[in-house]
């Protein structure tokens, strides 16, 4: 199973919930897994630096060794090479921090991890497919670099068509197959009107060049491990072609 980028719609559509539900679905196959975060902004002081939600979710779920269970297989430097504090656009609280985060390095650090030749490995972006990493660089470009499939989330809320839309046109605008799409419930007030929705959804699956992976409704606040075993059983894994 080829790696994969995962992006989504918007900020908070939902992209690691589903990301985690995929890895955690694989898992439960017996499969090898990698999840990745190369850019993150809000992230908290610990004592071993700054750690964010995001990237320590995708962690729980990595396990890029046959049998590797409990703990943590895989060091979070390895899933998330640029932390930042501020929940800002990434540029810019690259830009405060001081650091120039470029396509270069984030492909150096990449490479090797696709060599791992996990049974699933997903890249998640930051926010959407056009997020910036500098006035001349934007974090698509690395899904660009390693001709990786894209998986778009799609943020259930009003204008969620549109920004579906935009983005799936944006991703093969860059010379990158979308592999499939996931609909993520941000907005309950969105389902409240049940035929209303459903029609949202059936214009999303005409209207997307790919298929779709699942829908994962509003869940009841848990752990990052809880959330991603419920996101499963809404999932099924993209096809390897």
């Amino acid at each position: 199973m080829p790696a994969y980028f995962v992006t989504g719609t918007d900020t908070d559509a939902g992209k690691t919930l589903a990301a985690c539900g995929l890895l955690a679905l694989a898992r439960r196959a017996g499969l090898t897994t990698l999840g990745l975060k190369p850019v993150a902004s809000g992230s908290d002081a610990t004592p071993g630096g700054l750690r964010n939600a995001d990237a320590l979710a995708l962690q729980a779920q990595s396990r890029p060794q046959a049998g590797a269970a409990g703990g943590q297989a895989v060091d979070y430097a390895t899933i998330n090479p640029y932390a930042f504090a501020p929940a800002i656009a990434p540029h810019l609280a690259a830009r405060r921090a001081g650091v120039e985060v470029r396509l270069a390095d984030l492909s150096g650090w990449l490479r090797p991890l696709l060599a791992l030749e996990c049974d699933l490995t997903l890249v998640e972006g930051a926010g959407g497919w056009r997020v910036p990493l500098s006035a001349r660089e934007d974090l698509a470009g690395l899904a660009a670099a390693h001709a990786l499939p894209v998986i778009l989330v799609v943020g259930l809320r009003l204008g969620c068509i549109s920004q579906a839309r935009l983005t799936a046109e944006a991703i093969a605008h860059d010379g990158l197959r979308l592999a499939g799409w996931i609909g993520s419930l941000v907005e309950p007030a969105f389902a409240e009107d049940g035929a209303l929705y459903r029609d949202n959804l059936a214009t999303l699956a005409s209207a997307l060049p790919a298929p779709c992976l699942g829908v994962i409704p509003r869940l009841p606040a848990g752990t990052p491990r809880a959330m991603a075993e419920s996101a499963a059983g809404c999932l099924e894994l993209p096809d390897v072609h």
